[in-house]
């Protein structure tokens, strides 16, 4: 087995934190692994609500000033972690309801959570550009409906990912993300808005977004594309025996001392596989009631925590897939047979990876806002 450019893989994978304190100590490892976790706990999301409310005027405060726990005792009386909160901001808090703070938080939570999650995905997709451009020609059996079909390239296999993962983390850093500020019914003066979106870096929507969920949603469908691209990495990986994983230590069987599994492929698809749900149910909590939706729109927040935690560590668990594999050359080339066909594989791996270069100067741009209040 050879890494990606040709050399021993390294001794180690990279560093990881411990999971977030409001996540799984047990299973935080896998579910939440990488900085998009921080960035949606419990912490995180009083943080911005608590920015929210300083946007409106009110003092800045830190999450750590907060008793955390007591605001989740006080919230379950009220259906809303707002009403305790807002009585820290009596004079700035009137004409604001809970829905334009826990909306906004969300979006301030998402574009928190995106930034490393996206970052973890763009490294992701390098890595799967190195495998693409070192095994361009290096030939392999391609499998259809997982039955021995005609010879590919190992490269263009590695491009697919790669060019899969860059229109989903395209599609996903173009979400618009919008501040929520309609007041109780949804009829607040719209400078207030303005006001806030320019305090936050966000953009202000054309009118308030309340009941009309089309942008969570929106988001919620992005991040499931993202997932869905990663899973497919994931997938190829653990049904492969010509590619591997190259931590060492990693991957033990406590019953058969032998064996190395796939641990960050197994990860990224325990992580995947819980996101169609969570997506479907944000689709289905568009169905709103008039001006305040009574269940629907508080199933929101969970579920978008979620689907920012698991995607977050889907992308995480990616990178770290892609960036240590190993190649088993010399396999591929021989189950692929004797003078191997590969068509336009060259060409197409290099029309990919022109591709992915062009993808640049997006993703650099992604998530930067500079306080512009264009209507979206």
């Amino acid at each position: 087995m050879e890494s990606a450019s040709g050399s021993a893989t390294p001794a180690a994978g990279p560093a990881t934190s411990p999971p977030p304190p409001s996540t799984s100590q047990l299973f935080g490892g896998l579910y939440a692994r990488g900085d998009a976790a921080i960035a949606v706990g419990d912490t995180a999301w009083v943080q911005a609500m608590l920015d929210v409310e300083a946007a409106l005027g009110g003092p800045t405060l830190d999450a750590a000033e907060i008793d955390i726990a007591q605001l989740g005792r006080d919230a379950a009386d009220h259906a809303s972690p707002i009403v305790p909160l807002a009585k820290r901001f009596p004079e700035t808090h009137a004409g604001a309801t809970s829905q334009d703070i826990i909306d906004t938080a969300m979006v301030l939570v998402a574009r928190r959570a995106l930034a490393p999650a996206l970052a973890d995905a763009e490294a992701a997709a390098d890595a799967a550009a190195t495998l693409a451009r070192t095994y361009r020609d290096t030939p392999i059996l391609g499998l259809t409906l997982l039955q021995p079909a005609v010879a590919t390239s190992f490269g263009l296999k590695a491009a697919g990912w790669m060019t899969a993962i860059d229109e989903a983390r395209r599609e996903l850093a173009s979400v618009p993300l919008a501040v929520q500020m309609g007041g109780p019914v949804g009829a607040r003066d719209p400078a207030v808005c303005a006001r806030v979106a320019a305090a936050l870096g966000l953009l202000e929507p054309v009118i308030p977004w309340h009941t009309d969920r089309v942008r969570p949603a929106r988001l919620a469908c992005a991040l499931g594309l993202l997932a869905g691209a990663l899973s497919k990495v994931a997938r190829d990986v653990t049904l492969s025996d010509t590619v591997r994983e190259g931590v060492p230590g990693r991957g033990g069987s406590s019953a058969m001392a032998h064996k190395r599994n796939p641990v960050a492929g197994v990860s990224v698809l325990a992580c995947t596989r819980r996101v169609p749900g969570l997506v479907a149910t944000m689709l289905a909590s568009m169905e709103q009631e008039h001006e305040r939706a009574a269940g629907a729109w508080q199933a929101e927040w969970g579920t978008m925590t979620e689907l920012l935690r698991l995607t977050g560590s889907a992308a995480a668990w990616a990178r770290d897939l892609l960036e240590h594999l190993e190649i088993d050359g010399a396999a591929m080339r021989a189950g692929a047979g004797e003078n191997p066909d590969l068509a336009a594989s060259e060409e197409l791996v290099d029309r990919a990876l022109r591709a992915h270069r062009g993808q640049d100067e997006v993703a650099g741009k992604r998530l930067k806002w500079d306080g512009d209040s264009s209507l979206v």
